[in-house]
């Protein structure tokens, strides 16, 4: 069958292929009239736009770049969500590619949306190899570096402090009178690391020895694996008073073998948990979690990246603390005959 072209459209109209371009990328400059009728004939010969060819005939592409380490964790669904709701509300097409967790991956994903002439790039992030820094910041448009503070920002970086959140849930343990602490993870990617560093600091300070349980390679977070890993830790006769997971969903699995193996939980083992997703607060026990702003992280990358499109307003370098709130629920009780241990 063939395909349907411009000048079909304009044939259909009584138009010339000119106007019906027009029409196309310029509709406030002709007649409601004229519009309605190119838009008729459209309609009737179901003629799709070549939008390649009209990027490369305008400066603009209207296209924003966003990479995500994973589309599998539902942690990024908020905040892709909210990018989605400000970008294409402000006339832009957002294209998500997946690192997949790796750095060589995510340089390549540079390479490609940069090759797209995507108008910005927002990147779930802030370690990348020393190249994808040279793309990013040769490139000379807005990067956005979201979910951590960097160090050195490339342009705009919109996160919180992993370690200062993983410290925050280990020391919330501390408190509650636990002493053997199980730091908990599938993958320990760089955000993981992070907050294994801060559950480190806050061991280290009361005299307490760190305990790690994690996958012997890199898995998904999931409550599937929560559950694998706290029964693979239970099978050891390893079994802690508490356990900071660095995922909800981990939590959520360790605390479903808990209740297999006939563990209570929180009268014989403490569990803690990373995001505070929609199910922690009605879990059974209620789950506590460190609560990230992923929707507001998204939402305001978007907003920082229009206002960085428009020449008026183009700004330098801006980092912007989003911080974190450590939700207490049911599955972090108090530990019975202990007191809280002061820092050494």
């Amino acid at each position: 069958m063939r395909r349907i072209t411009l000048d079909d459209v304009a044939s259909l109209a009584g138009v010339s292929p000119i106007t019906v371009s027009r029409v196309l990328r310029k509709p406030a400059v002709v007649s409601e009239a004229l519009r309605l009728r190119v838009n008729s004939a459209i309609d009737q010969l179901g003629y799709i736009p070549n939008v390649a060819a009209s990027r490369l005939a305008s400066s603009r592409t209207h296209m924003i770049g966003v990479i995500v380490p994973t589309l599998y964790n539902v942690i990024f669904a908020d905040y892709l969500f909210a990018l989605h709701e400000v970008l294409i509300a402000a006339g832009f097409q957002v294209i998500v590619v997946n690192s997949r967790y790796s750095e060589i991956e995510e340089e390549n994903a540079i390479k490609a949306l940069l090759g797209q002439r995507v108008e910005a790039i927002i990147i779930a992030g802030t370690h990348h190899t020393s190249l994808s820094r040279q793309l990013l910041v040769r490139a000379r448009l807005p990067v956005v570096e979201t979910f951590e503070l960097s160090n050195d920002p490339i342009n705009l970086n919109i996160g919180m402090s992993q370690e200062d959140a993983g410290y925050t849930a280990t020391r919330h343990l501390v408190e509650r009178g636990f002493r053997r602490i199980a730091f908990l993870t599938g993958n320990l990617d760089h955000r993981a690391q992070s907050r294994f560093d801060g559950y480190h600091a806050a061991m280290h300070e009361v005299g307490f020895k760190s305990l790690e349980i994690i996958a012997p390679r890199p898995r998904h977070s999931s409550v599937a694996l929560g559950s694998e890993l706290f029964g693979e830790m239970h099978d050891r006769g390893d079994l802690p008073e508490a356990i900071f997971c660095t995922d909800d969903n981990l939590a959520l699995g360790a605390m479903q073998e808990c209740r297999k193996r006939r563990i209570r939980v929180p009268d014989d083992i403490s569990i803690i948990g990373f995001h505070d997703l929609e199910f922690a607060a009605c879990a059974a026990p209620s789950l506590s979690s460190i609560a990230t702003r992923r929707y507001e992280t998204g939402r305001l990358a978007a907003g920082k990246v229009l206002l960085a499109l428009d020449a008026s307003t183009r700004s330098g370098l801006e980092q912007i603390d989003m911080g974190f709130t450590l939700i207490a629920r049911e599955s972090t009780s108090a530990h019975a005959g202990f007191d809280p241990p002061q820092t050494q």
